[in-house]
């Protein structure tokens, strides 16, 4: 049966400090020639039952960190440890892991069936205990009626389904999953998505997943983390690093941002008042931390945090006046670029809530844009 969803009221295992977690990296380090750093000082902790991924550019150092995970690569400096066991020189085979590979590295000669068993004849196995989990590995993603198929007889998200099949027929206590859905269509990948967190969700089994997909790590993961020159940049949930960003990378890897640099010109409380270059106003929003007056700082806003406004603002803060350059109609939303006064150019998302076959903007529009004093975060320069 499927387990619960979380209590969103209940408290998470990374927000309790009495937790223990399931995966600690320590330190972990990996050199390659002597000089090129792919995995640089990372430490991490990962509890029990997560979805965690690992979300960064393609050489970021991501795929790098999974293998050392799996034991495929070697920690130059540092430790990796599962349920306070440390296995950082325990060669793959003698790990409580799996791993699921991009290319699903199914055997074409095998039938479905000899494919999800192959692991479990390793391990000398009855015959009847491996019948018997081959059927409950089958039937978990939906292939039982697909036994006796080879791979090129099945498409590309049913060699998905064998492939995590056969990864955790095994039983794992830690799957390992690089880009999982990378060679899916993408109506196929937003489907399977949601299918591949139900049954980790059914099975308990701790996943983490390798992405460059941030809609991927956002739709699929309990936590991600963001990763860039073999470094961890922010560690969250995916609406904590969406909506509040540590730096300017995640701010803009994270979905669209617009920035805007400045310097504190006040304080008041939990309000800081902003100038900047490319704003005929000043820009006020809350941040808790205090700033000195003068500290270069830059706001990050989301497209979809500005609005449309018929004229400025009474309290003449947080607007921009500007024209429209681009315009990009995407179904349920319409991008706007917005060139303003200052030379900046601002996107702008509009949810399109009724039928239209032309939006109320049109190239060349004059138009004001406006947001709230919460709509963004302060972040250093």
């Amino acid at each position: 049966m499927p387990q619960p969803r979380r209590d969103p009221a209940s408290l998470e295992s990374w927000q309790d400090p009495d937790a223990r977690p399931f995966l600690e990296i320590r330190g972990a380090t990996k050199v390659f020639d002597g000089a090129t750093y792919a995995v640089d000082d990372v430490s991490l902790k990962i509890f029990r039952g997560e979805f965690f991924s690992l979300l960064g550019a393609s050489g970021c150092g991501k795929s790098t960190l999974l293998r050392m995970l799996a034991g495929l690569e070697r920690c130059t400096q540092g430790h990796i440890l599962i349920e306070d066991e440390d296995i950082t020189d325990l060669p793959p085979f003698e790990r409580p892991v799996n791993m699921m590979f991009q290319s699903y590295a199914l055997f074409p000669h095998m039938t479905v069936e000899q494919n999800v068993a192959f692991g479990l004849r390793q391990e000398h196995l009855s015959r009847q205990e491996i019948r018997t989990r081959v059927e409950e590995m089958l039937e978990l993603v939906r292939m039982t009626g697909f036994s006796r198929r080879k791979p090129d007889q099945l498409s590309g998200g049913q060699r998905q389904r064998v492939a995590l099949a056969r990864s955790l027929a095994k039983q794992p206590k830690l799957l390992l999953l690089d880009e999982p859905l990378g060679a899916l269509d993408r109506k196929l990948r937003e489907s399977t998505q949601f299918e591949l967190v139900n049954i980790q969700e059914r099975v308990g089994t701790t996943f983490i997943m390798v992405t460059h997909d941030q809609e991927e790590a956002m739709t699929m993961s309990t936590r991600l983390a963001v990763m860039d020159a073999g470094r961890i940049l922010q560690v969250g949930t995916p609406s904590e690093v969406y909506e509040y960003p540590g730096n300017r990378f995640v701010a803009e890897f994270i979905g669209a941002a617009n920035l805007f640099d400045g310097r504190v010109a006040s304080t008041d409380g939990d309000r800081v008042t902003i100038q900047t270059e490319g704003a005929p106003s000043d820009i006020v929003m809350h941040h808790a931390q205090p700033l000195a007056i003068g500290t270069p700082v830059t706001v990050a806003l989301r497209p979809e945090k500005i609005r449309l406004l018929d004229e400025p603002p009474q309290e003449d803060v947080n607007w921009i006046r500007g024209t429209v350059r681009e315009i990009g109609y995407l179904g349920d939303v319409s991008i706007y670029h917005v060139g303003t006064e200052g030379g900046l150019t601002v996107q702008v998302q509009v949810t399109n809530r009724g039928r239209q076959t032309l939006g109320p903007l049109t190239w060349d529009d004059v138009v004001c844009l406006g947001w709230d004093t919460d709509s963004g975060v302060v972040l250093p320069a």
